[in-house]
């Protein structure tokens, strides 16, 4: 792995070298604010937000399928603020200024981001202690990561609208958005994140979504083995998911589950409803670590 500190539009700078084991042998880029870290030969954008108090857990933002880091805009920001937690947020690839992905998507995109891509970008940032705070396919990305004997460092986990199952919503959902993007407004949305990955962030998600051989995914059966509290906000109006989404990890989940539901919300209650969702995510944190 290496870092690139400082660097997120631009990619000319110097690595800093990565060893085997995530050890860093350069100097200076673990405080760099935002930058690229290499995994798996992608170069990763990164931004992080620094502690304001100490001995607490980092939150780590685990970005929608059509986001990255800057779709989060300023909500990180604000959580980090309110908590005196750290923050690291990154771009996985093929989305925003990472590296691009070829396609198609495999359909088991999301166990790859959750027990491959995940452990190693927190093992070269060295965290020891987070809380995973993650929106519709990350959120999912959360939760496959905390069902996976994820070991001390993982204390617990939000999930904003996360699926552990596919559905008919869903589908009417994407199929939507496909034709939204192909006239033309939603494109130009997206262009405005991704730039050259447009295409890839895009086509990579409905693709894998509208798949046949994805109907029947689900990651339900893996839901008994999360230890680890959980909080699980949805909007009533998620265009996305139904309330048979939250209530499924209320239920088979094998640990505490706190429910958030905010009526008149839809798919993203951290940009529909902020103040009530960064105050739900403040207090599943004072009840969580105690400070």
């Amino acid at each position: 792995m290496s870092f690139i500190p400082g660097t997120r539009g631009a990619m000319m700078a110097p690595a800093v070298t990565m060893g085997s084991e995530g050890t860093m042998t350069g100097v200076g880029a673990h405080d760099a604010v935002e930058g690229f870290i290499e995994v798996d030969g992608a170069a990763l954008e990164y931004r992080r937000i620094p502690a304001t108090r100490p001995g607490l857990p980092t939150l780590v933002f685990l970005h929608e399928g059509l986001g990255c880091i800057d779709l989060w805009r300023d909500f990180p920001d604000r959580v980090a603020a309110d908590t005196g937690c750290a923050a690291l947020l990154y771009s996985r690839a093929g989305y925003g200024r990472s590296s691009p992905v070829r396609l198609p998507r495999p359909l088991t995109y999301h166990d790859h981001e959750a027990l491959s891509v995940l452990p190693r970008v927190l093992d070269a940032f060295g965290l020891d202690r987070v809380v995973l705070v993650g929106h519709s396919d990350g959120g999912t990305i959360a939760l496959i990561h905390a069902a996976s004997d994820p070991g001390a460092r993982l204390l617990g986990a939000v999930s904003i609208a996360a699926h552990v199952f596919n559905e008919d919503r869903a589908i009417d959902g994407i199929r939507e958005a496909v034709a939204a993007f192909e006239a033309g407004p939603l494109r130009a949305r997206l262009e405005r994140l991704h730039g050259a990955n447009t295409g890839v962030a895009f086509h990579g998600w409905h693709g894998a979504w509208l798949d046949p051989g994805f109907r029947d995914w689900t990651i339900v059966p893996r839901l008994p083995r999360i230890r680890v509290p959980l909080l699980v906000i949805q909007g009533t109006g998620d265009e996305y998911g139904t309330a048979d989404q939250y209530e499924t990890i209320a239920a088979e989940s094998g640990g505490p589950v706190q429910l958030a539901v905010f009526e008149s919300c839809g798919h993203s209650p951290h940009r529909d409803q902020p103040d009530r969702t960064a105050a739900a995510i403040a207090d599943f944190l004072q009840a969580l670590i105690g400070k």
